[in-house]
């Protein structure tokens, strides 16, 4: 899974990103609109990894990751006069989703650009410049395809043309009402016939709503599908990521207590992330290495099989597979295996988080 942190400048974009890789980039240094971006992997720490690992004793332990990458050149009005500058927009398209750092702490020493925080300003700020960049995207495609049509040019694929010009007119009615595209119910084919395109609104976003140290939580009101909203003590929190990063867990666990933290910010957001992602995790063991793989809610056996090999769900036969609880609770493969609980699943068989699996392929 890859994320982008975007938000105006002077949002604390970049002070988020330390929180969430236990980093130390300089902050307080806006690009000035130029295109930028900073790229760390994190660990998804997950404590069934340790158990596991702490059963099999395997000689490799790797648990799944995901890239942050800090996006700087975001600013208003850089959707408008015929869309955002190309190197921008190709990594933002690029993304599988966003992390959205919206302003809402007072600084005498970082003032708001517009002079005034306004966090439900700034959030619908972004929110327009990337229904603009996906407006003019989605105009352009729609005067290829009626001007194809009208020339003849789709004569042997007229039909799949009509179907898009018909999706495509949605697209247009959808963002013209101002309203992010993911708040369509599209199909699977539908959204795999616009991967090509990088239609920003297409893409989850968690928005990070980034208060100070001392000031209460602010409830920012949302109506639009796969978005979610979280607040954060984005400062504290960078602070605290170093200290876990340090080592020096007296200090970490005091000033936790202290401002009433109970998880940090590199958990909560992971967690939040794959709630807004639809995603979950499988595990594979042995005793060469235990590892935590990555797949979507609904996903079938051979989906599975596909994560870890695309020649495991070619030669797919079946899954052996064993709830994690069920594992643990058993002691091994062999115990569950005699207890029943070691099953063997087919193509359709819909994984479940948790699930431990070994794929049987032939090839």
């Amino acid at each position: 899974m890859k994320l982008g942190i975007i938000g105006l400048p002077g949002a604390g974009k970049t002070t988020i990103f330390n929180a969430l890789t236990k980093g130390d980039a300089p902050t307080g240094q806006s690009m000035g609109g130029r295109f930028d971006v900073l790229t760390a992997v994190v660990d998804v720490l997950d404590e069934r990894v340790d158990v596991l690992t702490g059963m099999f004793n395997p000689k490799k332990t790797t648990y799944a990751r995901i890239t942050y990458t800090d996006v700087a050149g975001l600013k208003k009005g850089a959707g408008e006069n015929g869309g955002m500058d190309g190197a921008l927009l190709n990594h933002l398209s690029g993304l599988d989703g966003f992390v959205h750092v919206v302003r809402a702490f007072e600084s005498d020493l970082v003032p708001h650009p517009d002079g005034r925080v306004d966090a439900a300003r700034d959030m619908e700020t972004l929110d327009t410049e990337f229904l603009l960049s996906d407006l003019v995207v989605v105009e352009k495609r729609l005067e290829k395809l009626r001007h194809g049509l009208d020339r003849g040019a789709f004569k042997n694929n007229k039909a799949e043309a009509q179907a898009e010009l018909k999706l495509f007119e949605q697209l247009n009615e959808t963002l013209s009402e101002e309203r992010p595209l993911r708040d369509l119910d599209l199909d699977d084919e539908q959204r795999k016939s616009l991967r090509g395109f990088g239609l920003l609104t297409l893409k989850p976003i968690l928005v990070i709503v980034n208060i100070g140290d001392d000031q209460d939580e602010i409830d920012l009101k949302n109506s639009h599908k796969q978005t979610l909203i979280t607040n954060l003590r984005g400062k504290l929190e960078m602070e605290l990521a170093q200290l876990s990063a340090e080592g020096d867990d007296e200090s970490l666990t005091m000033f936790m207590d202290e401002y009433n933290v109970t998880e940090l910010s590199l958990d909560k957001v992971i967690r939040l992330s794959y709630d807004l992602m639809g995603l979950q995790s499988f595990f594979t063991v042995g005793e060469d290495e235990v590892r935590a793989w990555t797949v979507a809610r609904g996903a079938t056996a051979v989906q599975a099989a596909s994560v870890i090999h695309t020649d495991l769900a070619k030669g797919f036969i079946r899954a052996e597979t064993a709830a994690y609880a069920d594992l643990v609770a058993l002691g091994g493969l062999p115990q569950a295996r005699t207890a029943g609980k070691l099953r063997q699943e087919g193509k359709t068989y819909i994984v479940q988080d948790g699930d431990v699996i070994s794929v049987k392929f032939n090839l």
